[in-house]
């Protein structure tokens, strides 16, 4: 996608969205942007896997799985929501910053599911930066900046983060790992839409990307409607539309 293009649909330019038949991307961020235009709620997820659907070895190497254009896709629907969420999982692993570093857009803010507080204080998300930082639990030890929201009776229930960030004035929301806070968001019947972004490499073994509860035949299976687009260096971004699931 074209810069220009990219600009148009983050200011709100109907007109020229509509009339760029050039860029098939943009529809993908469709219905994100439809959300931010009638304030309405929206959760989406992404998920960065090789070709064999995982996220890393064994040994929880996964950098990088995808390349440049993935990685820029991603920047993009960090700049289209209110509040990024990942478990602690990832903020150990990758020690993400979490920011809009790729393409034009604002920083959104950084929420950390941590109910056992293993998160340093020193881990890049808790930058004092002038963004939001929110955690879900999280070490007696963090900066006084980031916002500590309650967990009740110690566990974190699906509904009651969504539900308390909702009350924080943030509703728009992308799930960016890792596999078990995305199984958890999909299980709940949470996650309006989920891209996966596959690399061109293929592991044989290490991480899953996707795990849900057993299901007893392909009856019990999700089937969303989605569509594909192959970046110029050939990874593939396939979009699920799970309200359609």
């Amino acid at each position: 996608m074209q810069d220009e293009a990219w600009k148009s649909l983050l200011t709100g330019d109907e007109h020229a969205v509509a009339a760029d038949t050039r860029e098939p991307l943009l529809a993908v961020f469709g219905p994100l942007q439809d959300a931010r235009k009638h304030q309405r709620p929206c959760i989406v997820a992404q998920l960065g896997l090789s070709l064999d659907g995982r996220i890393a070895t064994q040994t929880g190497d996964s950098k990088y799985i995808n390349g440049r254009h993935a990685l820029t896709h991603l920047h993009r629907l960090r700049a289209l929501v209110d509040a990024v969420v990942i478990g602690a999982g990832t903020a150990r692993a990758d020690d993400p910053q979490l920011t809009v570093r790729h393409c034009a857009g604002a920083h959104p803010a950084r929420v950390v599911i941590d109910p056992q507080g293993s998160i340093p204080a020193t881990a890049k998300v808790w930058t004092d930066d002038g963004n939001r930082c929110l955690v879900f639990g999280g070490a007696a030890d963090l900066p006084a900046h980031v916002e500590r929201l309650a967990a009740p009776g110690g566990g974190i229930p699906v509904a009651g983060i969504v539900e308390s960030l909702a009350a924080q004035g943030l509703h728009r929301l992308l799930i960016e790992g890792g596999a078990d806070t995305l199984g958890r968001f999909l299980t709940a019947g949470y996650v309006d839409s989920l891209h996966l972004l596959y690399g061109r490499v293929i592991l044989g073994s290490g991480r899953i990307g996707v795990s849900l509860p057993p299901i007893q035949s392909l009856s019990q299976a999700l089937r969303p409607q989605g569509c594909a687009h192959v970046f110029p260096d050939g990874d593939l971004l396939v979009t699920c539309d799970l309200k359609t699931a």
